[in-house]
């Protein structure tokens, strides 16, 4: 048993890296930082699979990991930057999967925290709102509500660009 749900981790993480690396690079919005989120997420997703309970779910457990691995990167980059007094550096690297409709990805980058989670998981990751209610451990109304909140901000944020 344990080693099925070993087998069933890695199958799953070699068939949805790309989409793990998009994800983190949602994040962090820098190449090198995404490969190393998602190096993390794996190690970690692989040390722990063996108290997942519940194979079905091993989706949603696996995208909360990198979705929290990618948090703990941006937190620890933040202490490092107020240590060094420095700006974040601007990155030249562009994720083509996100280069069709750059200002929309931009303007998401630009929403809350919670909301650009939301957004991100639902739209560029295909997540249903449940799912993504269980990745962040939040009620789905709330997602729901984030949802829709990111949604009328855009839309306010696109209409201003365009006029």
């Amino acid at each position: 048993m344990a080693q099925d749900i070993y087998d069933l981790t890695v199958a799953y993480i070699l068939d949805n890296q790309e989409k793990f690396y998009r994800l983190a690079y949602s994040y962090v919005r820098n190449q090198d930082a995404a490969m190393d989120v998602v190096q993390n997420a794996i190690i970690k997703g692989l040390e722990k699979c063996y108290d997942l309970k519940n194979p079905a779910a091993l989706k949603t457990w696996f995208y909360r990991i990198v979705v929290n691995e990618a948090l703990q990167y941006l937190r620890e980059y933040k202490k490092e930057l107020i240590g060094a007094d420095e700006k974040m550096p601007e990155t030249v690297y562009i994720e083509p999967a996100y280069e069709k409709d750059r200002s929309v990805y931009e303007q998401v980058q630009r929403l809350p925290e919670p909301m650009k989670t939301i957004v991100v998981l639902h739209f560029y990751e295909d997540l249903t709102l449940k799912q993504i209610a269980e990745i962040t451990k939040t009620n789905l109304n709330t997602v729901k509500t984030r949802l829709y909140s990111a949604l009328r901000k855009l839309e306010k944020n696109m209409k201003e660009i365009t006029v």
